[in-house]
């Protein structure tokens, strides 16, 4: 695997479409890597903002593609229709990514290290405005970056603590991908560091008895009986990597698969666990800290059979090495 992390890095080109007057601007790609906005920009004081992350896997007969990419326009768009902004065609967001990916080709990684190009698709709301009320105009961004691994650790599995705090609000936004969210994680994250794990687990917020998400990522449990379970919530983020691995649970590895509640007190169910996400893509969970008690998995401090064979499968479709279901791959012409 590569080494370089999951950092920014200014890259050579970025997209940016402007929407002012009922229609999105033609986008054009700029050096620029400074956004120049109002001071009174409603995403700088409410929050009106969203995006994505995706990103361009180079194959070994030197394509790059990438992965459910239309998957990522409708869930910003999903967002977009939350916070009052203006939907970006799926033609366009698709587009962009691949502009910027061919005009970005020199930093892209080669294959067989397993570094990515990741793309951060978003959408702001700007000009004057300093009414509490949605934005007049806004900006549709896309920039790229070579990463690695999220984790420092890699596909080795690492420890959780449950938090107090809540991620998101019953009927609140946690469905959608707004930074609001994530800037809220911040604290439950560094209090979970500091007592030595990698992040802390949110529970549901009405009841705090059930699993919703893995810091910024989406939890799943291998059952003792070969069952790949992952909550179900209204707060919780369409996690296109989750869903992609409930069908790839289900029709490539011949498992049993399903949404449903997993409860905190019943982590003995599960014989395996991980997080998953674009950034992360799966990262084994080794224990599971809460209240006064410490649950380890049956696979320990090893990448459990399942979730191994999950990983590889679905990094195999990413990279091009295995066929990948009709409608999840889009290739980058050069």
């Amino acid at each position: 695997m590569g080494n370089i992390g999951f950092n920014y890095q200014k890259t050579p080109f970025r997209y940016i479409s402007r929407w002012k007057d009922g229609e999105w601007s033609e986008g054009v790609l700029t050096e620029d890597n400074i956004l120049h906005i109002n001071e009174s920009s409603p995403a700088l004081h409410y929050g009106q903002q969203c995006f994505e992350g995706l990103k361009v896997y180079p194959t070994k007969d030197g394509k790059l593609q990438l992965f459910r990419a239309q998957d990522n326009a409708k869930r910003l768009n999903t967002s977009c229709r939350r916070l009052l902004m203006p939907e970006i065609p799926e033609s366009m967001f698709i587009d962009a990514c691949k502009q910027v990916a061919l005009a970005n080709l020199d930093v892209i990684p080669k294959y067989g290290i397993g570094e990515t190009f990741y793309l951060r698709p978003f959408v702001i709301g700007v000009g004057e405005n300093i009414g509490v009320k949605s934005a007049t105009e806004f900006l549709f961004v896309v920039f790229g970056l070579p990463v690695g691994t999220y984790f420092s650790d890699g596909l080795s599995p690492v420890s959780f603590k449950t938090s107090d705090f809540d991620r998101a609000a019953p009927n609140g936004t946690g469905s959608v991908k707004v930074g609001g969210n994530y800037s809220a994680s911040f604290l439950p994250k560094k209090e979970a560091v500091k007592n030595g794990y990698a992040d802390c687990i949110y529970l549901d917020p009405k009841t705090h008895t059930k699993i919703e998400e893995v810091g910024a990522a989406n939890f799943f449990g291998i059952t003792h009986d070969n069952k790949f379970v992952t909550p179900t919530s209204n707060s919780i983020l369409p996690s296109i990597t989750k869903y992609s691995l409930l069908y790839l649970a289900k029709n490539y590895l011949g498992l049993e698969a399903e949404e449903r509640d997993c409860f905190i007190n019943n982590l003995k169910e599960f014989k395996e666990a991980g997080a998953c996400g674009t950034a992360a893509i799966i990262t084994p969970i080794n224990a599971i800290a809460h209240e006064d008690w410490v649950h380890q998995f049956e696979s320990g401090e090893i990448v459990g059979e399942v979730t191994q064979k999950l990983y590889d499968t679905l990094v195999g479709i990413q990279f091009g090495d295995i066929d990948a279901p009709e409608g999840w791959i889009t290739v980058i012409d050069k």
